[in-house]
């Protein structure tokens, strides 16, 4: 059995859309998932880009886009009443529901991520946070100085594997980006010769031009 590692931030409707899609996309493959919270915000600013909805026309395409999908996958998705917003107390709560360096469950982040997708809600609202933690009933406080830690080191590991966005999956040291690259992922899966034969050098690099600093 193969493991997957599923590197997320809820605040990315593209997490919640793969999330959903992933037992379909993989269905008939023996694996594993081992879910990996991180933070979105942190991976952009490392990487110097800036998110989706930092930038007018293409917040308007994502909000567009990430319905139209949602429609087409048949998940239900309403946005919440503030996005982007701070993801960082559902982040933490994740890592408070698993043991000390381990990783959450499938129940755990299908209920963080209804929490912001489902109902149209705002996701930081303070008593809505208080009754998910109260169902979660985490191990340990997400406030917790072990909990930050964990949160800052898996999201400094994410970067040091060269992981730029979320989703992603990591896959026998390969890393696959995107709602959009589950078929890849569950190719790859299969065992694939292309990935063989063709995942080293169709990214090999290339002379090209450089843009000025």
């Amino acid at each position: 059995m193969k493991q997957i590692r599923f590197w997320f931030d809820v605040v990315s409707p593209y997490t919640y859309l793969a999330f959903e899609r992933l037992p379909q996309a993989l269905e008939g493959q023996s694996y594993v998932v081992e879910y990996r919270p991180v933070l979105l915000g942190a991976l952009l600013r490392h990487w110097g880009q800036l998110g989706p909805a930092e930038i007018g026309p293409k917040r308007d395409w994502t909000y567009r886009q990430v319905h139209w999908l949602a429609h087409q996958l048949g998940v239900p998705l309403q946005m919440p009443a503030q996005h982007p917003f701070n993801p960082l107390a559902l982040q933490r709560l994740a890592l408070a529901c698993a043991a000390p360096g381990g990783a959450p469950n499938r129940r755990v982040v299908e209920a963080l991520l209804g929490h912001v997708w489902i109902g149209g809600a705002d996701a930081n609202d303070p008593q809505r946070l208080a009754e998910l933690a109260a169902s979660l009933a985490p191990a340990r406080d997400p406030s917790g100085a072990d909990v930050k830690d964990e949160l800052r080191l898996a999201t400094q590991a994410a970067i040091e594997h060269g992981v730029f966005g979320v989703p992603a999956f990591e896959l026998e040291g390969r890393l696959f980006w995107g709602l959009d690259a589950l078929p890849m992922l569950a190719a790859a899966l299969r065992g694939d010769p292309w990935f063989e034969g063709t995942w080293d050098a169709a990214a090999a690099p290339r002379p090209g031009v450089r843009r000025p600093a």
